[in-house]
């Protein structure tokens, strides 16, 4: 008989049990606060939400209830129990009490409930202050561990061997803290295994029983477990009976528990233990390879409240989980992945890694390359199909230093496929595409007429003064930014890049990279109705840093909806660009768009409070109505040449445009920009920001958000080199005498 399942979590560790109770035929229902979660993709009722909510979790989970009965709810490989059992409390589903779930999943808590039951487990004290950690040092002598209350995957959790250590492991703790709970406790040295266990009407059932290796002190990172543990069966059997005495004392009389549990010269000491299934691929992966058994499933039946079935091992072989871990520095590319899944013995390969990503030597169980699952009969047999696979499976990583525009280019050029050439002087002339596609409309001369505008100005040196180290900062409504210039919008990676780049990790590369150079970043909006909603939701996960700009739409209640969910993900302005109502995208998608006179205008700039954006002006007289709709802001534009083949390029009508409206509103101009000298030129004209699009666009496909923020870097560096050059020690020095106009005489003899 069908029934709805309430899944706690969207990840790949939440996954399997997704797809578990889909195979048992019961409808999900799954929550989750990123809406491209992949787990998200396999549910009948996918709802945004985070695990981390309780109070919003019972809320959808009663709403969801009303409409269609949930009949259980779990959670497996994440610290959601409080949710778990906050939502099981309320719709009176089978669960543990809040309290215990609580004690569960706060160390503290855990570790007060386990003195009280005299469970053992190492001797603790809490710590909130730096001071406090100094006092608990004295008290409980070193060696020690110090971590978060509150935090899993062992984020934030340090050895403490001096009291020298004591401030720097504070430090890392309080930064993986959400409350800033901390706790200290004596360092328990010995192996340690990691148990599953399945509870149901106070029966406990061990299922599991791996070795953990830990590595990279003072941090503690698991680098792999092998499944069964290869320990005597007494210090196995001794595991699990404090394993147990764990369970009970935390109140769990039904669904699962995972402990870590060390062996020390004392005897077994609970490290940690939670109210759900392991993560790190063990309940999931290594055990049901091993065993035969599905514990996904019986978790499902407990939540259900149903006596598990088929927890007897069908057979016994030995499966391994071994951590990917690189040398620090940005993943250039990812190479034998196929060869290396055909491996005999080789169950499943995780790449958490893409490239562009920056990585670094691993202090917690979150910061690994990826995962390789292996079976066989014998350990020695699973770490040969391991060591196989490592030879065919190689992630690519160069160092910081190594960064350059060329490399960018090279793996850009790469995943474009031809769609763009990636030239070197992105100038228009040999663009293989126009629109769709990276290039301009028509024959490309509007796209190529910015860049030829551009080059008429000239910089005049000014080499005697005493400017050493220019200051290229400004702000931008309100926000700080390290130099006046910002990312284009940008959308349709599938339309218009050939797919180089998922559309919403283009976004978040952009968005990212933007704010790690002090920057911000123009989000687009698409031919497709719902487009839009990718560049919020990459502001979103970046807090707001951006701005959102918006098709003509014929019905300006659609731009009012855009600019109200642009709000709500908290945007430092919004805009539209009004030069796409002939936009061949748009036609193409049928989406009906079209000018808008001054007064629509003034009724979609008083719809918001934040600063509105024209994009798209190119005249003295749009600038000046611009300014009676009460704009905040127009972008001198013409589309980056992809509307209309016989426009000006935007250098060649800035400074008209600066002389009428300066002062009244504020100048920002885009088309062909690529270089410091560039932006000296548009400053001197008139423009106050400048916007880059194609080599942003470049960065970003070649090296996600490292590489825009290097470009973005680059591009102040210059800024910083043409500054010196005309003796220019802040923004504001920059005037109009720097630059001449090629063929135009400024001095005349006598």
């Amino acid at each position: 008989m069908q029934k709805t399942i309430m899944i706690i979590g969207g990840g790949l560790l939440q996954l399997p049990v997704i797809q578990t109770a889909k195979k048992m035929g019961h409808q999900v229902i799954v929550t989750d606060y990123n809406p491209n979660a992949i787990g998200m993709k396999f549910a009948d009722i996918p709802i945004v939400m985070s695990t981390r909510d309780i109070e919003g979790s019972v809320r959808v989970a009663k709403s969801q209830n009303a409409i269609t009965p949930i009949h259980a709810v779990l959670t497996a490989g994440t610290d959601a129990s409080m949710t778990v059992a906050a939502v099981a409390n309320a719709l009176h589903l089978p669960g543990i009490k809040f309290d215990d779930a609580e004690a569960a999943t706060n160390k503290l808590k855990m570790r007060l409930r386990f003195t009280s039951h005299n469970v053992p487990c190492p001797n603790f004290l809490p710590v909130w202050s730096l001071n406090d950690a100094k006092k608990a040092c004295k008290i409980l002598g070193f060696p020690l561990v110090l971590k978060p209350s509150d935090n899993m995957g062992a984020r934030g959790v340090r050895k403490i061997d001096n009291k020298s250590q004591i401030p720097e492991a504070f430090k890392f703790a309080k930064s993986a803290s959400p409350s800033g709970e901390l706790i200290i406790e004596e360092y328990m040295e010995g192996p340690e295994l990691s148990i599953d266990a399945v509870i149901f009407n106070g029966e406990i059932t061990i299922t599991g029983v791996a070795d953990r290796i830990i590595e990279y002190p003072p941090y503690f990172v698991e680098t792999g477990h092998t499944m069964p543990s290869h320990l005597p069966a007494e210090f196995q059997d001794e595991a699990c009976r404090v394993m147990k005495e764990g369970i009970k004392a935390l109140g769990i009389t039904i669904g699962c528990a995972k402990g870590d549990i060390k062996l020390t010269k004392n005897g077994a000491m609970i490290g940690e233990l939670a109210a759900r299934l392991s993560g790190g691929f063990m309940s999931a992966y290594t055990y049901p390879l091993s065993s035969g058994v599905d514990l996904m499933k019986a978790a499902i039946e407990v939540a259900l409240g149903y006596e598990p079935e088929n927890l007897e091992p069908s057979f016994n072989r030995v499966s391994i989980e071994r951590a990917i871990i690189t040398r620090p520095g940005i993943v250039r590319k990812i190479n034998g992945l196929e060869d290396a899944l055909k491996v005999p013995g080789i169950a499943e390969i995780f790449i958490d890694v893409k490239p562009g990503d920056k990585v670094a030597m691993p202090r917690s169980n979150v910061e690994k390359a990826g995962h390789i699952i292996a079976v066989g009969n014998t350990l020695a047999e699973a770490e040969e199909s391991v060591a196989k696979c490592r030879e065919l499976l190689s992630i690519e990583v160069f160092d910081e230093g190594e960064l350059s525009m060329e490399a960018i280019r090279i793996e850009a050029r790469e995943k474009f496929k031809k769609i763009c050439y990636v030239c070197k002087n992105c100038d228009g002339r040999d663009c293989p595409t126009g629109v769709p596609g990276m290039g301009g409309i028509g024959t490309g001369a509007s796209f190529k007429r910015n860049i030829e505008s551009l080059q008429r100005y000239k910089i005049n040196t000014r080499l005697i003064h005493d400017v050493t180290a220019p200051n290229t900062e400004t702000s931008f409504f309100g926000v700080p930014l390290s130099l006046p210039v910002m990312a284009a919008p940008i959308t349709g990676t599938v339309t218009n890049m050939g797919g180089a780049i998922d559309e919403l990790d283009y976004n978040i590369a952009v968005v990212n990279g933007c704010i790690k150079s002090g920057s911000l970043a123009f989000v687009g909006d698409g031919a497709t109705p719902d487009k839009y909603k990718i560049g919020l939701e990459a502001l979103s996960l970046a807090t707001g840093g951006g701005i959102p700009i918006f098709k003509p739409r014929s019905d300006s209640e659609e731009i009012i909806k855009r600019i109200k969910a642009a709000e709500k993900v908290h945007a430092v302005a919004v805009g539209m660009d009004i030069d796409a109502i002939v936009f061949k995208t748009m036609a193409m998608k049928n989406q009906a768009v079209g000018p808008k006179s001054v007064h629509e205008l003034q009724h979609l700039i008083s719809s918001t409070s934040l600063p509105f954006i024209l994009k798209g002006i190119m005249t003295v007289r749009d600038a000046a109505l611009a300014v009676e709709a009460g704009a905040h802001a127009i972008i001198v534009s013409n589309h980056g040449g992809r509307v209309l083949d016989e426009m000006a390029g935007t250098m060649d009508v800035l400074e008209e445009i600066a002389h009428e409206v300066k002062g009244h509103i504020h100048i920002i101009i885009d088309g062909g920009f690529r270089n410091g000298v560039d932006i000296l030129k548009a400053l001197a004209l008139g423009a106050e920001y400048v916007l880059i699009g194609r080599p942003i666009a470049i960065a970003a496909t070649g090296m996600r958000e490292e590489g825009v923020s290097f470009y973005l870097n680059t591009i102040r560096r210059e800024l910083e080199q043409a500054m010196i050059l005309t003796g220019c020690g802040s923004l504001s020095d920059i005037s109009g005498d720097i630059v001449r106009k090629i063929g135009e005489r400024h001095y005349a003899f006598s």
